[in-house]
């Protein structure tokens, strides 16, 4: 059977509506296409985006960590608030109270720890170097210091040896000279030994009192001269028919005798104060008589039961003949101040017993039973202190102002029948007003003349 043809008119739009139907598909697939690479493409640059601003966020937080404080080897304040990086050496300063930080081992451990924040694994292999392969090392970096080190010490051991001797040659000429180390107490007998000895020349005797004076004034040395006899032997040393013998024994004995109670007992038991005054009223030498009169004043002062012995020996009438003589009127200013001292020791001691409101404390009873102030009226010395005012000596004057002052309320009466005594003090007033005026046009805040002025002006005043 023949095929049957369709009409030309019916195959014509059939063909056209299969080329629509063929370019609708083509075109929703490449559509299709187009929209997936792009939402490929955009997918892939976000996460590139998104890693970059990870990357610089953690990059800026490492820096701002770093910049925030940055140790070095050596020492440095940390401020309140501020970081370090993990490791560095932290301690607290005990004298500021401040925290300071320093590093460890800056190179190699910045190195790893920046690695490690910026997300980098630390490679560490412990099986790399054996522990026979670490000492071996270690050995060979010694003996490369060492041989590095080498010229530098051999230097350095060349010049301290040029500088210093050796120890060994050093103790062999400490035993060829018979060099012996001895402490206080055995130096000191061995110098009461020397004095003490009849085949000690003069000299050696001078020197030995010379040397002792020296350790005596500690006050605990001076008491170890007690524990052998030393202190005994000194005092017998004024009985001496040599001159310098006499007067090095005083000298020591003033050192020991000074603030020092227990060696005043026993010198006062030993007899010292009598051959001290004997010493001082007899003809001696003026160098003598000096560490005589120094030996004395250590003894007396701060000591009242001493003082009660000195007014019973006639130590008021002893001192007043020292002062009058003219050979010995260089003495007679430390007579005063001596005077001065023990009047005002005895009215400090009454008024500390009135403020400490001790009816009958047992030094104020000792002080109340020395009669001083009775005793220096009875023995002239009211006149005799106007006297001194004459010396010249501005210091001189100073010591005498102060002792009349210091006796005024037993002597006022004296002082006022004094014509001499007001003449000069009226002199001096003026000879004062014109050195007070020239400290004055100085620029002296606080003239030495405006105070010795200002005293006698305070003693006229007194005795109108």
């Amino acid at each position: 059977m023949a095929p049957q043809h369709l009409p030309s008119t019916r195959v014509a739009p059939l063909g056209l509506l299969l080329g629509l139907l063929v370019t609708s598909c083509f075109t929703f697939c490449l559509s299709c296409r187009n929209s997936k690479d792009f939402a490929l493409t955009n997918t892939e640059k976000n996460i590139h985006k998104e890693s970059e601003t990870k990357e610089a966020r953690e990059e800026e937080l490492d820096t701002e960590v770093l910049e925030v404080f940055q140790p070095t080897h050596e020492w440095q304040t940390l401020q309140p608030g501020q970081n370090v990086p993990a490791g560095s050496h932290v301690r607290m300063n005990l004298q500021t109270g401040a925290r300071e930080v320093k590093l460890q081992q800056e190179d190699k451990f910045q190195t790893n720890m920046k690695g490690f924040k910026k997300g980098k694994r630390l490679d560490i292999n412990t099986n790399t170097y054996t522990s026979q392969d670490l000492k071996d090392a270690l050995a060979k970096f010694k003996e490369g210091a060492e041989t590095e080190n080498s010229k530098d010490e051999q230097a350095r051991q060349a010049t301290v040896k040029q500088l210093f001797r050796p120890i060994e040659e050093l103790k062999k000429e400490f035993d060829e000279l018979n060099v012996v180390l001895e402490t206080d107490m055995q130096i000191m007998v061995r110098l009461i030994n020397k004095f003490n000895s009849s085949s000690s020349s003069l000299e050696e005797k001078v020197a030995a009192l010379f040397d002792l004076e020296y350790y005596v004034h500690q006050m605990d040395n001076a008491q170890d001269l007690l524990s052998f006899g030393g202190l005994q032997v000194v005092i017998n040393g004024l009985n001496s028919t040599e001159p310098l013998v006499k007067e090095y024994a005083a000298f020591v004995l003033g050192a020991a005798f000074s603030s020092n109670p227990k060696v005043q007992v026993e010198a006062i038991e030993g007899g010292a104060l009598q051959k001290l005054l004997l010493l001082l009223a007899t003809e001696q030498p003026l160098s003598a008589k000096k560490k005589v009169l120094f030996a004395l004043c250590s003894l007396l002062r701060h000591f009242p039961y001493a003082q009660q012995q000195f007014l019973k020996l006639g130590g008021l009438q002893v001192l007043r003949s020292l002062v009058q003589e003219k050979s010995a009127k260089v003495l007679a200013v430390r007579v005063v101040t001596l005077l001065y001292d023990l009047v005002t020791e005895k009215m400090f001691a009454e008024e500390e017993a009135e403020l400490t409101q001790d009816s009958s404390p047992e030094k104020l009873q000792q002080y109340r039973q020395v009669q001083l102030l009775p005793g220096l009226r009875e023995q002239g010395w009211c006149e005799i202190t106007a006297q001194l005012l004459a010396l010249p000596e501005h210091d001189a004057r100073e010591k005498v102002l102060q002792t009349l002052g210091a006796l005024l309320a037993t002597c006022r009466d004296r002082y006022r029948q004094d014509l001499q005594l007001s003449r000069t003090l009226g002199s001096l007033q003026a000879e004062y007003q014109a050195l007070a005026s020239l400290e004055l046009q100085e620029g002296e805040d606080e003239g030495y003349f405006r105070e010795l002025l200002a005293s006698i002006n305070s003693l006229l005043k007194e005795l109108r």
